[in-house]
């Protein structure tokens, strides 16, 4: 019974979910037993994990952020225009900063409006999003984007530094590392987890918990500029819409993780789990030549799945 209870629920059933696909998937297409697939897989979740830490931070807090599609695109067009046609530009340098820069800033105005005017994040964020788009249609003109991805920002995308291991992979352990010491061993960590919890108790305790929720909207807004970035590097250009198919399925990789949707809950390590699984789905849905509308349906599907088995769950215990 104590071993029953010791176990992480939410991992126990993405880890089941992962090797049912992965077998399923392996017994249509063999290919998916090689390492060379697997390679693949694992640098396509890169960007998605990038993406998924983010949104947990502030999904954390028991807030969304829905801005994530325009700050990708709007971030991807900016490094791009940097760094100029063929990524030649004498300030190509400046492309990963500029950018990154960008992220935080709009994630500072999430924060603000969120944390001070108190406004609902899933509208506020929402109306970010749409003055982005407005933003990345009043530059363009409506038309695709001028310039590619600079040498950089190829090389963490797509790069490989060691042996057949992507860059990118890096990446996304660098940000694992960040947000489990940050969620583990700091006080930040824990005044999050507070904050999703209680925010009215964690404040009158003395924690200045509108600092914290705008720490965590920065964060989001930081690794969702880095996401737009290693997809340009990807694609080697950026190109309008670039974020939208992103922003289900993130949040859905957070969910299935285990992060309770209404905040104060959840494990990086289901975050984790969560991308590998809907990474190697879509993988198998994109064999089968799933329409993206389907994928989407499944994801929402997955999501509502999710919530009342880990919602259910959770009155239960309680």
């Amino acid at each position: 019974m104590n071993f029953a209870r010791s176990i992480d629920r939410p991992l126990l059933i993405t880890g089941i979910l992962i090797l049912a696909i992965y077998f399923i998937g392996s017994t249509m297409f063999p290919q998916m037993l090689t390492g060379k697939y697997l390679l693949q897989q694992l640098q396509i979740a890169s960007y998605f994990g990038v993406l998924a830490s983010g949104a947990m931070m502030v999904i954390l807090l028991g807030h969304i952020d829905l801005s994530i599609p325009w700050t990708m695109s709007v971030a991807a067009i900016m490094s791009t225009a940097i760094a100029g046609p063929g990524g030649e530009n004498a300030i190509a340098g400046l492309s990963v900063p500029a950018a990154l820069i960008f992220g935080c800033l709009v994630g500072l105005v999430n924060g603000l409006g969120v944390a001070f005017l108190r406004v609902p994040s899933m509208i506020w964020t929402l109306g970010v999003n749409a003055v982005l788009l407005g933003m990345q249609v009043f530059y363009t003109g409506g038309f695709a984007p001028q310039g590619t991805a600079s040498d950089f920002m190829r090389a963490i995308a797509i790069g490989r530094l060691i042996g057949p291991i992507p860059n990118a992979l890096f990446v996304w352990i660098l940000i694992s590392l960040v947000m489990v010491f940050i969620l583990r061993r700091t006080p930040l960590g824990r005044y999050i987890y507070a904050t999703g919890n209680r925010e009215t108790a964690t404040y009158l305790s003395g924690v200045r918990t509108r600092r914290v929720i705008m720490l965590c909207f920065v964060w989001g807004g930081f690794c969702s500029a880095l996401g737009g970035v290693l997809l340009a590097g990807y694609a080697d250009q950026a190109y309008q819409a670039m974020g939208d198919p992103y922003l289900l399925p993130t949040i859905a990789a957070v969910v299935v993780g285990g992060t309770h949707i209404l905040g104060g809950q959840g494990k990086y390590s289901g975050t984790v789990m969560g991308v590998l699984l809907l990474t190697l789905l879509s993988s198998v849905l994109s064999v089968l030549q799933m329409p993206e509308g389907y994928k989407q349906i499944i994801y929402g599907g997955v999501i509502i799945i999710m919530l009342l088995t880990y919602g259910r769950a959770a009155k239960v215990q309680a």
